[in-house]
């Protein structure tokens, strides 16, 4: 696999034209890199001779960053189409990075062996003639953006008349750089995208984030003062404040717009339109969506299905509500609790998959938190059940009776671990009816449970005592979905073959 450098015919034939027309200290052109890999950082600088500057290529639709496993060429050497320029690996493999066009290389801005590159950062600089690489000897891309940018911008901002207040929309015009994404790759460092993920986000793309490092870029810093709770609240502000400003009239029609992102008020009323009908839904329900999508398009997923025998687990669980005092409206221990115990008892077997993908390393977690998935459609929430692998069953089953309350018309910022991210997600739709479901894992998470409908079928009879070949037992299907940067399916495996003795064995849950 490779990926070809180079410039376009549509830009050399520019680069011909105009150099007829304009000296060097004049000009500055974009020119376009083959696949638009480099986002807009190959460009020239005026005080420099005509050069390219040469991002990090993205080798994959999925590749977000890379590093430099070695260079084949040094600076100053030449380059024709088809030689490789360098090697890059990314989280699946190593790559040729290839020229599809004749150059030199004047600069190489990132040595081999740097650590991860987001897609877009310059790692080198080309030019065509071998006599200008001298000239770059110093280069810094940065300095020489400043340089470049310095002039411009202050012949831009000197007609602006003195008396008038032009300055002020500049505080608005910074509002629209802490919005939602609007498509464009976020630049950030990886130790941003690190702290993101342990901390929950998912992916920086997703949030609300503006970068205070060079060129807008996210840094580590950014992220640690990131508040989610309080990051729309300011951009919403400003931007009823703009719209006030600028247009009294229309200030009422943005407030209301824009109040559902910050009120604690009911939902507004469905809106009825010729055929359909829009629903308005609450933040958490957003947040959700947001960070099913991140993590369904960022993590390789597979999954693994098994079915279990419920009969023992059934016994166990008449037994220790047959032992307790409960009230008229508690239905003690359930099911649920059981097998929510069994999977944090699979995890002490097969700690592995109790762990999250950190980019340049795995984490493996001591304690087993498990998000259960309660609700559905706009009132679907996933509160963290903490510490179930150390914690007795009636302490977890009063902790999920709390968090399945919500369901009930409970506030949900009122039960513990509401919006926290565990180790782990179970989802239960037996109560629909399904039989099995392929669940979406939650990043930083690697693997998701989802339970199926417990039912009676006719099953081989396996007591050997027994005439019957056949006996009726109580089943379910039980699907996990795998992160295969963390838990391959040799591991997958092996959690579920422990899941299943516990279950069919529930008697080691005591232990």
């Amino acid at each position: 696999m490779s990926m070809s450098l180079g410039r376009s015919v549509l830009a050399r034939a520019a680069r011909r034209s105009l150099s007829s027309r304009c000296n060097n200290n004049n000009c500055n052109f974009n020119v376009s890199i083959l696949g638009g890999a480099f986002n807009n950082n190959s460009r020239w600088f005026a005080s420099y001779p005509p050069h390219e500057v040469v991002g990090m290529p993205s080798l994959s639709p999925t590749m977000e960053s890379g590093s430099i496993s070695a260079w084949n060429l040094e600076e100053g050497a030449s380059f024709n189409a088809g030689d490789v320029i360098c090697s890059v690996e990314t989280d699946k493999a190593t790559v040729d990075f290839e020229a599809q066009d004749d150059g030199v290389v004047a600069k190489i801005i990132v040595a081999a062996g740097s650590g991860e590159i987001p897609c877009g950062t310059p790692i080198m600089v080309t030019v065509e003639d071998a006599a200008d690489v001298p000239s770059f000897k110093d280069f810094v891309v940065g300095a020489a953006a400043a340089s470049d940018v310095a002039a411009p911008a202050a012949k831009e901002a000197a007609p602006a008349p003195t008396p008038i207040a032009a300055p002020t929309p500049a505080a608005p015009a910074a509002a629209p750089a802490a919005t939602a994404p609007t498509g464009e790759r976020v630049v950030a460092s990886p130790r941003a995208h690190t702290i993101a993920k342990e901390r929950g986000y998912g992916e920086i793309s997703a949030l609300r984030i503006v970068g205070t490092g060079p060129g807008g870029r996210i840094i580590a810093q950014d992220v640690l003062d990131y508040d989610p709770s309080s990051a729309p609240a300011p951009v919403v502000a400003e931007t009823i404040a703009a719209a006030a400003a600028a247009t009294p009239a229309a200030a009422a029609p943005v407030a209301a717009a824009a109040a559902p992102a910050v009120s604690t008020s009911p939902l507004p009323e469905p809106v009825k339109g010729p055929g359909y009908t829009d629903y308005s839904l609450p933040a958490a329900a957003m947040e959700l969506a947001s960070r099913l999508h991140t993590s369904k398009k960022n993590v390789p997923h597979y999954y693994l299905s098994i079915d279990l025998s419920l009969d023992s687990l059934m016994e166990l669980r008449s037994s220790l509500n047959s032992t307790m005092k409960l009230e008229e409206n508690d239905g003690g221990i359930s099911v649920n609790d059981l097998l929510m115990k069994a999977a944090a008892a699979a995890m002490k077997t097969v700690p592995a998959a109790n762990a999250s993908w950190m980019d340049s390393f795995v984490r493996v977690y001591d304690s087993v938190d498990i998000n259960l998935v309660v609700g559905n459609g706009s009132s679907l929430y996933a509160p963290v059940i903490r510490d179930v692998g150390r914690r007795g069953l009636k302490a977890v089953s009063d902790d999920v009776a709390t968090a399945t309350s919500v369901v009930e018309g409970s506030d949900p910022t009122t039960v513990p671990g509401f919006g926290d991210v565990g180790t782990f997600t179970m989802v239960n739709l037996g109560m629909f009816g399904v039989k099995s479901a392929a669940p979406i894992i939650r990043e930083p998470q690697a693997c998701a449970l989802a339970l199926g409908v417990i039912e009676n079928r006719i099953v081989p009879n396996d007591d050997a005592k027994s005439e019957e070949i056949y006996k009726e037992s109580v089943m379910m299907t039980a699907t996990l979905s795998c992160d295969h940067r963390v838990v391959d399916g040799a591991v997958g495996a092996q959690w579920l073959s422990a899941f299943k003795n516990h279950v069919e064995n529930p008697v080691t849950l005591l232990l």
